[in-house]
């Protein structure tokens, strides 16, 4: 890849998601708390390790990752959320909206990638759009009703 702007852009999601995944599971409330409680700390979790391994795939190609917190919201695509009580159903929606977002980015990032024979980075992230693929399933059983 000759542009770096989308995986800075990725990497700020990852940092943001991070946040705001910490958010939703110290905040859940509801019957299903100890499941979506349980749930947004595994994804927290992963979302770490995916956001280091951006950084150092970013390194790998030559260029510096965006590091510094104001940076990341100004890039991300990925909102923030006041800390608040969130409902167990809507931390499920709320999560499912955002690694949409994930997926269709790391999708694109695949796809530029591809067109250019960056096999690093289309590696990753094929790893990355199978996680969100997963996850998304996870999600939609959980709030089938």
């Amino acid at each position: 890849m000759e542009n770096y702007d989308k995986l800075n852009t990725y990497l700020s999601n990852l940092a943001v998601l991070n946040t705001k995944l910490h958010n939703l599971h110290w905040n859940v409330e509801g019957a299903k708390f100890m499941q979506v409680h349980e749930y947004t700390e595994e994804l927290y979790e992963e979302f770490f390790e995916l956001y280091d391994e951006v950084a150092e795939l970013i390194k790998m190609k030559g260029e510096f990752p965006l590091v510094k917190a104001d940076d990341y919201v100004e890039n991300a695509t990925i909102e923030e959320l006041e800390s608040k009580a969130f409902a167990d159903k809507e931390v499920l929606e709320i999560v499912k909206s955002d690694l949409e977002e994930m997926k269709s980015l790391a999708t694109e990032i695949r796809a530029e990638a591809d067109e250019v024979d960056d096999f690093e980075v289309v590696g990753e992230f094929e790893e990355h759009i199978a996680h969100y693929s997963q996850n998304l399933w996870f999600l939609e059983s959980m709030l089938a009703e």
